[in-house]
């Protein structure tokens, strides 16, 4: 889930009602320690494209939401620069591209001798197409729906198939999938198909929420990755559930959740992305609240992922938080 700057005051209020409970160890947390170089990089529900030895990082602006979409630029996930291919580092701009406000969870790849961004905007999902992943990136329209969505994630399978997950945002977020054409300008309506309902009781803290879908195939299953409870709440976390099909039916790991403040430290740990490296290495980059006591704006970090051997069922997806680390731009 997404915000707009105009609500950043009505949010900050928040956390200190029932909705933003905290945990009873949460006085003996200490703030983050001062970043002695470069500043800290403000991008929630970020997304990272590896390409041809350097590293795109998008994400949900935390200064200007309703202005588009910025890239930040580095050669080895530590070292980020803003973009200066156009004005401000805009990848995608409002009234330039489509939309006027709301610019949430970019996510960016390669087809087509193109290169694509899926992101959201006046809480509908449109396909911008950009010559560099540096943009600019254009869409005249949406992605024509029968309901409003966000957060999408294009998942390319072995056979050439591709889907589209999303989220529904009626009467609580749900994740759905439904085929998406080669050309990345519709998706066939009547394949639509829910996947994933907040359920769980560590899904249900604030709200019934799950958004925020990544999906990848490990040895033939499917894993979708995704957050669940809500932003604004400081367990707002991370589960998966595995399928044999990209359409499931989808069980949800048991060792959920497997990202989140109970072993990263850190409120509001959610809605990232996984990428992996040349050299095979598997990395989820998410976002963060501020601090203890404040939401925004969200900081983004990155920790190490991978596969572990499961006797008797699908290997498990493991965070590795203690290599978390938080991005910063560099001076």
């Amino acid at each position: 889930m997404r915000i707009s700057i105009r609500v950043v005051v009505g949010l900050l209020a928040v956390l200190y009602c029932s909705c933003g409970k905290k945990s009873p160890d949460d006085a003996n947390r200490k703030p983050d320690p001062p970043i002695a170089e470069g500043q800290p990089v403000y991008q929630a529900d970020p997304t990272i494209f590896p390409y041809q030895g350097k590293y795109y990082l998008y994400g949900t602006d935390g200064a200007a939401p309703d202005q588009g979409i910025r890239v930040f630029v580095a050669p080895d996930k530590k070292q980020w620069k803003l973009s200066s291919r156009s004005a401000d580092g805009f990848a995608v701009r409002a009234l330039e591209s489509f939309g006027t406000r709301g610019f949430w969870a970019p996510q960016v790849w390669a087809a087509n001798s193109k290169f694509y961004m899926a992101y959201v905007a006046n809480e509908q999902i449109a396909i911008a197409a950009a010559d560099s992943p540096e943009g600019p990136f254009y869409a005249r329209e949406p992605l024509a729906f029968d309901q409003k969505n966000i957060d999408p994630y294009v998942f390319f399978d072995e056979d050439g198939k591709k889907y589209l997950y999303h989220v529904d945002i009626t009467n609580g977020n749900k994740i759905y999938v439904a085929s998406i054409n080669d050309a990345f300008t519709a998706i066939d309506k009547q394949s639509r198909k829910l996947c994933i309902t907040a359920t769980d009781p560590w899904e249900i803290i604030q709200a019934r929420v799950a958004e925020g879908p990544t999906v990848i195939k490990h040895k033939g299953i499917y894993y979708l990755v995704y957050s669940a409870n809500h932003f604004e709440n400081q367990r707002y976390a991370v589960g998966y559930a595995t399928a044999a099909s990209p359409w499931g039916p989808w069980t949800k790991a048991a060792e959920n959740p497997v990202l989140s403040m109970t072993n990263t430290g850190k409120p509001g740990s959610g809605h990232g992305d996984l990428f992996t490296d040349p050299d095979g290495s598997m990395y989820y980059v998410f976002h963060t609240h501020n601090s203890m006591n404040n939401i925004l704006p969200r900081r983004t970090a990155l920790v190490k992922a991978s596969f572990v051997a499961n006797p008797g069922g699908p290997d498990k997806l493991v965070m590795d938080v203690g290599s978390l680390y938080y991005l910063q731009t560099t001076p």
